[in-house]
């Protein structure tokens, strides 16, 4: 990664955080896979440890969480029986937050889909938060017990909790599509949230940005992350540009911004090289 020049090591992350796999950024790029993987890596760190520090007193009104699923080293039916139960190999989640107004993604975290997880996530949340918010989550249990303990009563928290009808026969490509939603219902959980901001329209919106941004997230792919680090990295990578270096359409008035410069903690779009130089600084 040395022998790289900042010019070549800004195509090599501006090829992987526009959706590119790895061999690809390789056959792209020239760069070696190795090295591509090492940069991938100090960059993901470094971006994660500047969003942890930035990230904070954050003046969100309103939260959307979800979160999303990948595989690390085999999909879950292929983990061989050693490494079982493992966390890293198998099925991964990536849990995240959005908030509706400034489309900025103040936390997210990789972990398992249980209450574990969903603490480490909601905790970290919270500690982001200057004041009061409303929540809105899918109706994943372990949201209830996390969010008790992270916010307590003082939350305008609710639960959107879709109804989907029975599945359809397995013909032509109908199996590879999700099944149709039939009915949601909003539930009340906690505090007074406003029932027209229940919704989580706009982290799933995110959950498609992440599966196009990142070749790993893609449905039926052979591009699945080795290791669960190279997954987190990618994540920190794709979120450090999303947050701060790609002007979000819904942003553009009156003058193109990210969502960092929306929330009022950025004042000018990063350039890739902005980010490069964050290894640099530690």
């Amino acid at each position: 990664m040395n022998r790289l020049s900042i010019a070549k090591q800004a195509q090599v992350i501006a090829a992987l955080v526009e959706g590119n796999s790895i061999r690809a950024t390789c056959r792209m790029t020239g760069a070696a896979k190795g090295t591509v993987t090492r940069l991938l890596v100090n960059v993901g760190y470094a971006c994660a440890d500047y969003q942890d520090s930035v990230m904070r007193n954050l003046p969100c009104r309103v939260i959307q969480c979800d979160e999303i699923w990948a595989f690390c080293y085999a999909k879950q039916k292929n983990v061989p029986e050693e490494k079982k139960g493992t966390f890293g190999y198998g099925d991964v989640y990536t849990w995240v937050a959005i908030d509706a107004d400034s489309k900025l993604v103040p936390c997210f975290h990789v972990g398992k889909r249980d209450l574990g997880s969903a603490r480490v996530f909601i905790d970290d949340l919270a500690g982001r938060l200057s004041s009061r918010v409303q929540l809105t989550t899918d109706g994943h249990k372990a949201y209830l017990q996390a969010v008790e303990d992270a916010f307590g009563c003082d939350i305008d928290y609710a639960m959107l909790v879709k109804m989907y009808g029975a599945e359809e026969e397995k013909a032509r490509a109908v199996r590879y599509s999700p099944p149709k939603c039939t009915g949601a219902i909003k539930e009340r959980i906690e505090g007074n949230p406003d029932p027209s901001l229940i919704s989580t329209s706009y982290v799933e919106r995110q959950n498609l940005t992440m599966r196009m941004s990142m070749r790993r997230f893609t449905r039926l792919t052979n591009a699945f992350s080795k290791k669960v680090e190279n997954l987190e990295c990618a994540v920190a990578l794709h979120f450090m540009h999303y947050n701060f270096a790609r002007p979000h359409k819904s942003l553009a008035n009156p003058y193109p911004r990210t969502p960092a410069m929306a929330i009022g903690i950025e004042t000018r779009i990063w350039k890739i090289v902005d980010i490069l130089n964050l290894l640099d600084s530690n």
